[in-house]
C-alpha cells in the first residue's frame, strides 16, 4: 500500500475524501490511545467524517463503493489504496480506539464504526421511543372521538392513537391534513379533561418559519372544529416556537438546554411539526426533556429532506409503516373498537410496539391534478412517470428540459424570469407604496429554489440573475442603498430579542415616516424592525430547497443541477415540488430528473433496526 506525504490520511485528504478536521481528530485520538496504524486511523477519520454527511456511522465493508467526494475532490475514489474490506474491521476491533474499558471514542458493530456520541444517541432515542410506545394504553371515549372526527378515516385513527398512548407519529405528504388532524387531537384531549385542568400544550418545530406555519395552521383548523367557546379560545391562543426555544437554548453552552431529564418540560402534550428536519442529537435532547407521563406527537413527511445534521429520525421511526400501517393485533382490535371502523394494517411479524403508534395520511387535499401526480410519481421512485408528469403538466407545470446556468442568459430561462420577475416587481411596487400586506403577499407568492448554495447552478448565481431581471423592468430598483424598498430578506440566525428566527422571511418597505422598515411575519401579525437592528439577514431572491422546507408558495421555480451532483436526490425533488400550491417551473434535463428520482437519500443509520427489531416482550400486545 503506497502512501503520499502525510501517509494514508494525507492521500485520502488530497483526494477529497477527508477534510482537515477529520484528519486532525483521527490523529489526536490515535495519539491519546497509542494507536498509530494507518488503516485504523483512516477508519477513525471516516467515522469522524460520517456525521457531517448525515450518517450515524461508517460501514467499512461498503464505504469504498458508497463514499461521496467533497467538492473539488478526485474523480476516482476506487483508485485510492483502500484497506481490504474483509480484514479492515478485524484490524479496528483490536484497537484501543474501540477496546477502551471505560468510554471508547469509537464503537464497532460488525463492519459499522461510529463515534461515541451518535452511537449513544441512537440507543437513547430508540429506548425512549420504545418505552413510550409500550406504555399502558388509556381508554378512549368513542363518542367524543366521533364528535371531533365525524368523517372518520385515518385522522380519527390517529386521534385514537394519541388519546390511548404517550407517543403518536402522524406522517404524510403536504396537503394530507396533518395539521387539521393535530388540531382535532388537541380538541379531543381538551375535551377528555372534562371539568379538570385542560392539558398544557406546546407546539414546536425545528425552524421559526415552520413554527409560524404550524401555529397559523392549528389556529385556522381550530376554527372549523365543533368546540365550545373556552376550548376554541385555548386552541386559537396556542403559540408555536422553535424546539431550541422550547427546550431553553443556552448560548453559553452549545448543545445544552435548560430543560432535560432533571428539569423536564411542564407540558402535558408536546407537538413537533416538520419532524423530518429534526436531527438525531436534537431528538435525543427533546425526548430527554419530555415528561414520561406527557404525550408526544411527532408530525412530518418522511419523504422530504432530512436534517442537515446526522440522522434521518422520522424516516427511521416510520420505517415499513410508510408503505402500509403495521400494528399488533391487540392494538388493532382496541383501535377498531374506539374508532368504530376496521383498521387496515398488517399485523407484522416483528411485534414492534412502535407500529401501534404510527398513522400515515395519504389523501391529498391541498392540491391535485398535475402537481399531485408529479409529487406521487417522484415519491414512488418512478422516473418514467415523473417525466410523463412533467411533459403533461398543462398550465400547472412548465418543464424546461435542460440544465440552466445562472451566468448564461438566454430565452430558455424566460419561464423562470417571468415567474420570479413578476412576483418581484409586484413586491417592489407594494413596498414603495408602503403596502406591508401587499409586499408580504407578493414575497410569499413565488420562490426560486436551487439544490446548491454556490456554483453556476446555485443560489448565489441565481439571486444575482434575479436582481438583474428586476433592475431591467423596475426603474431605479435598488438605487436607494442597501435598505431599498422591495428588498426581500432572509433571517440567517435566531434573534430572540427581535422575535425573529433563522429562516424567517420579510421585505423592506417604505414606512409611514418615509424611512425604510423591515417587515416580517404575515399581514395579520407583522413584525416591524428598524433595518439597523438586523444583524444576520441576506437578500432572498432565491433559496436552497433545504431553506424552503416547511414553507408554501403559490408558484415555485426549481433549478436542478447536472445529474452528477450528489445533492440531487429523490427527497430534494419531492420537497421542492410540494412547495408549490398552484404552479411549478422545473429547469433540468432528463438525466438530472432521472438521477434525482432514482437516488433516494441513503443515510447510514441503525435507529430503524433498534426500533423495529424484536422487543424483549415482542409477543405481548396492549
Amino acid at each position: 500500500m503506497t502512501g503520499a506525504p502525510g501517509g494514508l490520511l494525507g492521500e485520502f485528504a488530497q483526494a477529497g475524501i477527508l477534510g482537515p478536521g477529520d484528519v486532525h481528530v483521527a490523529r489526536c485520538l490515535g495519539r491519546l490511545t497509542g494507536e498509530d496504524r494507518e488503516p485504523v486511523l483512516l477508519a477513525c477519520a471516516l467515522a469522524v467524517r460520517a456525521p457531517r454527511l448525515g450518517h450515524a456511522f461508517c460501514d467499512l465493508a461498503s464505504v469504498r463503493e458508497t463514499v461521496v467526494l467533497d467538492a473539488g475532490g478526485a474523480a476516482d475514489a476506487a483508485a485510492l489504496p483502500w484497506p481490504d474490506p474483509d480484514a479492515w474491521p478485524g484490524l479496528v476491533a483490536g484497537s484501543p480506539l474501540v477496546d477502551d474499558p471505560g468510554t471508547p471514542p469509537l464503537h464497532l458493530s460488525g463492519s459499522r464504526l461510529a463515534l461515541d456520541r451518535p452511537w449513544r444517541e441512537e440507543r437513547q432515542v430508540a429506548e425512549a421511543l420504545r418505552r413510550r410506545a409500550a406504555a399502558p394504553a388509556v381508554e378512549v371515549d368513542p363518542t367524543a372521538l366521533a364528535a371531533v372526527f365525524p368523517e372518520g378515516g385515518l385522522p380519527r385513527l390517529a386521534a385514537a392513537c394519541a388519546a390511548r398512548g404517550r407517543l403518536t407519529v402522524l406522517a404524510g405528504g403536504p396537503g394530507t391534513g396533518k395539521t387539521t388532524t393535530v388540531a382535532g387531537i388537541l380538541a379531543l384531549l381538551d375535551r377528555a379533561a372534562g371539568a379538570g385542568r385542560p392539558p398544557l400544550v406546546a407546539l414546536a418545530a425545528p425552524t421559526g418559519k415552520a413554527a409560524a406555519r404550524l401555529q397559523e395552521a392549528v389556529q385556522e383548523a381550530a376554527g372549523g372544529l365543533r368546540l365550545d367557546a373556552p376550548a376554541r379560545a385555548r386552541l386559537t391562543g396556542l403559540r408555536a416556537q422553535t424546539i431550541h426555544r422550547l427546550l431553553g437554548w443556552r448560548p453559553d453552552r452549545p448543545g445544552r438546554f435548560r430543560h432535560d431529564r432533571a428539569d423536564p418540560l411542564p407540558h402535558d402534550v408536546v407537538v413537533v411539526d416538520e419532524t423530518s428536519m429534526v436531527s438525531l442529537t436534537l431528538m435525543a435532547r427533546l425526548l430527554d426533556a419530555v415528561r414520561p407521563a406527557a404525550r408526544l406527537v411527532l408530525v412530518g413527511d418522511p419523504g422530504q429532506l432530512a436534517s442537515v445534521e446526522a440522522g434521518a429520525v422520522l424516516g427511521d421511526v416510520v420505517g415499513p409503516a410508510a408503505r402500509r400501517l403495521r400494528m399488533r393485533p391487540p392494538a388493532r382490535a382496541a383501535l377498531a373498537a374506539a374508532t368504530g371502523e376496521a383498521v387496515d394494517a398488517d399485523a407484522g411479524d416483528d411485534g414492534a410496539a412502535i407500529g401501534d403508534q404510527i398513522v400515515v395520511l395519504r389523501t391529498v387535499h391541498r392540491f391535485g391534478g398535475a402537481l399531485a401526480a408529479l409529487a406521487e410519481a417522484a415519491r414512488a421512485g418512478d422516473a418514467a412517470a415523473t417525466l410523463d408528469a412533467l411533459r403533461g403538466g398543462g398550465e400547472a407545470i412548465r418543464w424546461i428540459p435542460q440544465v440552466l446556468d445562472a451566468f448564461a442568459d438566454g430565452p430558455e430561462a424566460a419561464p423562470v424570469r417571468d415567474l420570479v420577475g413578476g412576483a418581484g416587481a409586484a413586491m417592489v411596487a407594494a413596498a414603495r407604496a408602503g403596502d406591508e400586506a401587499g409586499a408580504l403577499a407578493a414575497l410569499a407568492s413565488a420562490r426560486l429554489l436551487c439544490a446548491h448554495r454556490r456554483g453556476p447552478h446555485g443560489v448565489a448565481g441565481w439571486a444575482a440573475r434575479a436582481e438583474r431581471w428586476l433592475a431591467a423592468v423596475v426603474p431605479g430598483h435598488a438605487a436607494a442603498g442597501p435598505w431599498y424598498p422591495g428588498r426581500p430578506l432572509l433571517v440567517t440566525r435566531n434573534d430572540p430579542g427581535l422575535g425573529l428566527a433563522n429562516g424567517d422571511t420579510g421585505v423592506v418597505v417604505t414606512g409611514a415616516d418615509g424611512r425604510p422598515v423591515a417587515v416580517f411575519g404575515t399581514a395579520a401579525a407583522p413584525v416591524r424592525v428598524a433595518p439597523f437592528r438586523l444583524e444576520a439577514v441576506e437578500t432572498v431572491h432565491a433559496m436552497t430547497v433545504h431553506k424552503g422546507q416547511g414553507s408554501q408558495f403559490d408558484a415555485v421555480a426549481l433549478v436542478l443541477p447536472p445529474a452528477g451532483s450528489p445533492i440531487l436526490t429523490r427527497e430534494l425533488l419531492v420537497t421542492a415540488v410540494t412547495r408549490a400550491r398552484t404552479r411549478l417551473v422545473v429547469a433540468g434535463d432528463e438525466d438530472a430528473v432521472r438521477a434525482a428520482v432514482e437516488r433516494p437519500v441513503a443515510r447510514a443509520s441503525g435507529l430503524g433496526e433498534l426500533l423495529w427489531g424484536p422487543a424483549p416482550d415482542a409477543g405481548a400486545g396492549r
